[in-house]
Order: C-alpha cells, then sequence, then structure tokens
C-alpha cells in the first residue's frame, strides 16, 4: 500500500526515485478503491496444492483480492478430486466474457511437447490474445512463461541437457522497479525444468526487459509492456517440500532426476529442506498486487 505524504517532504523525492511508493493527499483524495479482480489458469498437475501455494502469496496483502479460476474446456485433467473444477472453475469461454485487473498462467507438465502439440494450446492461445486488451497484467510461471513468449513474440524454447532442478540465487538487474521493491541484489527462487527460453531472441525484442537472470546469465524474469505482461521462469510460490515430492515422485517413476541442488541440507535427501525463498516470493506477489492497485483503471472497461 502507498505511504501519504506531502510532495513538499524532503524524502518524497528519494522515495519516488527509488519507486517505493508514496501518494500526495491531492492524489488520496482522487482515488477509487475497489477489490482487484485475479484470474488464475491453473495448469499444474498439482491442482490443490497450486492452488494453496497462490492463493496464500495473494492473500498476504491488505487489498482485497476477488479469485476467480479457469479451466481448459478443451481439456480433461485427472489431477483434481473428482467435481472439483466444475465446482470452483469457470470455463475459459465464460471467463472472457469478463476483464481482470490480474491474470496468472502457471507452469504445466507438457514442457518436453511442441506448443502446438499440447491438446489446449489453441484455446490457451485464446485466452494470451483476450488477455492483451483485458487484463491489466498477466504473470506467466515457467511453462506458462514459455508458453507466453512463443505466441506473443515467437521464441522457441531450447532443450537443456539437464533438468534443471534445485533453489538457485538469482540476480536483480533493474532493481528500480516496481516488482523489485525491497529485493536483495540476489536473492533465492525454485526451478524446475528442462528447457528455457531463448535469451539471444529475447534479446533481439527491444520491447522485452530481462529483470532478473540466474546466475549463467540465463532470463528468469522478464518483462514487457512497462510490467504488464510479466514472464517468470521458475517457481516463487513453491513450498518448502514442492521439489522433494518432484524428486521422489521422478525416482518412483524411474527417471535419471539428480538431487535437486542446493535444497536439502548436506544433499542427503532423508534431511528436511529448509525453505530460503520464501521471503521474497511474498514481496515479489506483493509488489505485483501494489503495482496492479496503483496502474490499473477503477474501471475496467476503460482498460486498452
Amino acid at each position: 500500500m502507498p505511504i501519504k505524504i506531502p510532495k513538499s517532504l524532503p524524502a518524497y523525492e528519494v522515495l519516488t526515485q527509488e519507486n517505493v511508493f508514496v501518494m500526495t493527499d491531492a492524489r488520496a483524495k482522487k482515488q477509487d478503491i475497489r477489490p482487484l479482480k485475479v484470474a488464475i489458469v491453473n495448469l499444474m498437475p498439482t491442482t490443490l496444492e497450486t492452488e494453496i501455494q497462490l492463493l496464500r502469496l495473494l492473500g498476504n496483502s491488505p487489498l482485497q483480492v476477488d479469485i476467480t479460476f479457469l479451466r481448459m474446456g478443451s481439456h480433461h485433467s485427472n489431477n483434481a478430486p473428482p467435481g472439483h473444477l466444475d465446482r470452483f472453475y469457470v470455463n475459459s469461454a465464460k471467463a472472457m466474457k469478463e476483464r481482470f485487473d490480474g491474470l496468472i498462467i502457471t507452469g504445466a507438465p507438457v514442457e518436453t511437447l511442441p506448443f502446438e502439440e499440447v491438446d489446449y494450446w489453441a484455446e490457451l492461445c485464446d485466452v494470451l490474445d483476450y488477455a492483451k486488451k483485458n487484463v491489466y497484467s498477466s504473470m506467466h510461471i515457467c511453462w506458462g512463461a514459455q508458453a507466453g513468449l512463443y505466441h506473443h513474440y515467437n521464441i522457441p524454447k531450447i532443450p537443456l541437457p539437464n533438468k534443471l532442478f534445485g533453489v538457485f540465487a538469482h540476480n536483480v538487474n533493474e532493481r528500480h522497479t516496481p516488482l523489485f521493491r525491497g529485493f536483495d541484489d540476489i536473492f533465492l527462487a525454485p526451478q524446475s525444468r528442462y528447457t528455457e527460453s531463448s535469451r539471444a531472441v529475447i534479446c533481439t525484442h527491444s520491447e522485452l526487459s530481462v529483470q532478473s537472470t540466474t546466475p549463467c546469465g540465463s532470463p528468469f524474469i522478464i518483462t514487457a509492456r512497462k510490467g504488464r505482461e510479466i514472464y517468470v521462469s521458475g517457481h516463487l510460490e513453491y513450498d518448502v517440500n514442492t521439489l522433494d515430492k518432484e524428486y521422489k515422485r521422478d525416482k518412483q517413476r524411474g527417471l535419471d532426476t539428480n538431487i535437486p541442488q542446493n535444497y536439502y541440507p548436506g544433499d542427503d535427501p532423508e534431511k528436511k529442506p529448509i525453505v530460503r525463498w520464501r521471503a521474497h516470493a511474498h514481496l515479489f506477489f506483493l509488489n505485483w498486487l501494489n503495482f496492479v492497485y496503483q496502474e490499473a483503471p477503477y474501471n475496467l472497461a476503460e482498460l486498452t
């Protein structure tokens, strides 16, 4: 939430340059306040866990956030209890008759498939096109980020030599942007993927900005349209045990999966992992909500 201080106060200029939320009395009097409307396209195989993870982060704010879960009508999911999607999710075609302040598109267990071979690809493309004019800011996570970059900018995904799996340090390249208010220079975040979007191609698009990178320089957080499009290659939303469950699931399936890096104490899977990214995860989502709260029009019919 912003702080209201006189514009003449010396701190006002300093804080404004640092992108701290400050507001003059004149602007405060003109503000209309309403709940934020956020839609979530949950494509993860862990339907209920992902709901909890995202809602926990979105709920850590004094703002009222109204949530709508979207489902792909062209896809039958076996990852939720019977009747759960019918009860709590809205078909994308129905949801696209409304407008939203924010949209989150999660990762999906289809990373090794060509985009066009995903059974709900055409429907997801409709959602992506709809969001350009009917959602103020869209956040794409993991495969959702790759899908958005591919659809909007024709940026391909590239297979990695090995699964990027573990908790890694990431750099903040653009400190004075709303998403990174209060961030340390280096912060930790989980990664779990077999592919990545081509940074070489990303850098050919002047409208895309690589805001944060992994230690090897690959993109972690990319933005476009002044923050109205956000692409996150990893999983800040993960719980402490998510990577552990993925690792043990892969082992049960007979996959040659390495122990997640920088995760178990002493790289011992028998030891309980220690979460070291929770604070920055909460801060990132809080910064996003505050950004949307400040910038989205009160009347969503005015979105352009």
